[in-house]
């Protein structure tokens, strides 16, 4: 089996559909380039710095939603830990930690193969599923990077379901 390289023509630029969706729906974004575009979203428990890549060579849509979280060395270990016991939980995107800037990161792709468009929908639905993600693990990560907590004792105290509001 060999695979052939095709140029497919797509009727906008992946990213251009992404501001037309942020301009929409009044979102904080800045077009950092052709193939970027980068979103501010201020959560619950913090700001989120998102980013949607078109990756032109896989026709793949990237999407990186970062939070600020400190990583000391000593806690490495079982933020990774921890990490490996969310990721298995996860049915679309993953976390992951950047070590060089100590940031956890939450990823995910969509792949536009063939010419496909992005369509408004799956772009609300990458960055709504994304924060929602986040904002259900922020609490783990932090329990385990300040107050000591083992990754399984993180998440067991942050992943129970409430009733109503206080």
């Amino acid at each position: 089996m060999s695979l052939i390289e095709l140029d497919y023509y797509r009727a906008a630029h992946p990213v251009d559909v992404i501001e037309q969706v942020a301009h929409i729906n009044d979102w904080n974004f800045e077009r950092t380039g052709d193939d970027e575009i980068a979103v501010a979203v201020q959560g619950h428990w913090t700001n989120y710095h998102v980013s949607y890549a078109w990756m032109e060579d896989f026709e793949s849509l990237h999407f990186a939603c970062g939070f600020d979280v400190k990583v000391h060395d000593s806690r490495f270990a079982e933020l990774m830990r921890l990490i490996s016991l969310i990721n298995e939980q996860l049915l679309m995107g993953h976390f992951d930690l950047w070590e060089q800037e100590g940031a956890v990161m939450f990823r995910h792709s969509l792949l536009l193969a063939g010419g496909a468009e992005p369509t408004e929908a799956q772009v609300e639905v990458m960055l709504s599923s994304a924060i929602e993600t986040c904002e259900s693990y922020y609490q783990a990560f932090q329990y385990v990077l300040w107050s000591g907590a083992t990754a399984k004792e993180a998440l067991e105290s942050t992943m129970f379901e409430t009733m109503g509001e206080a």
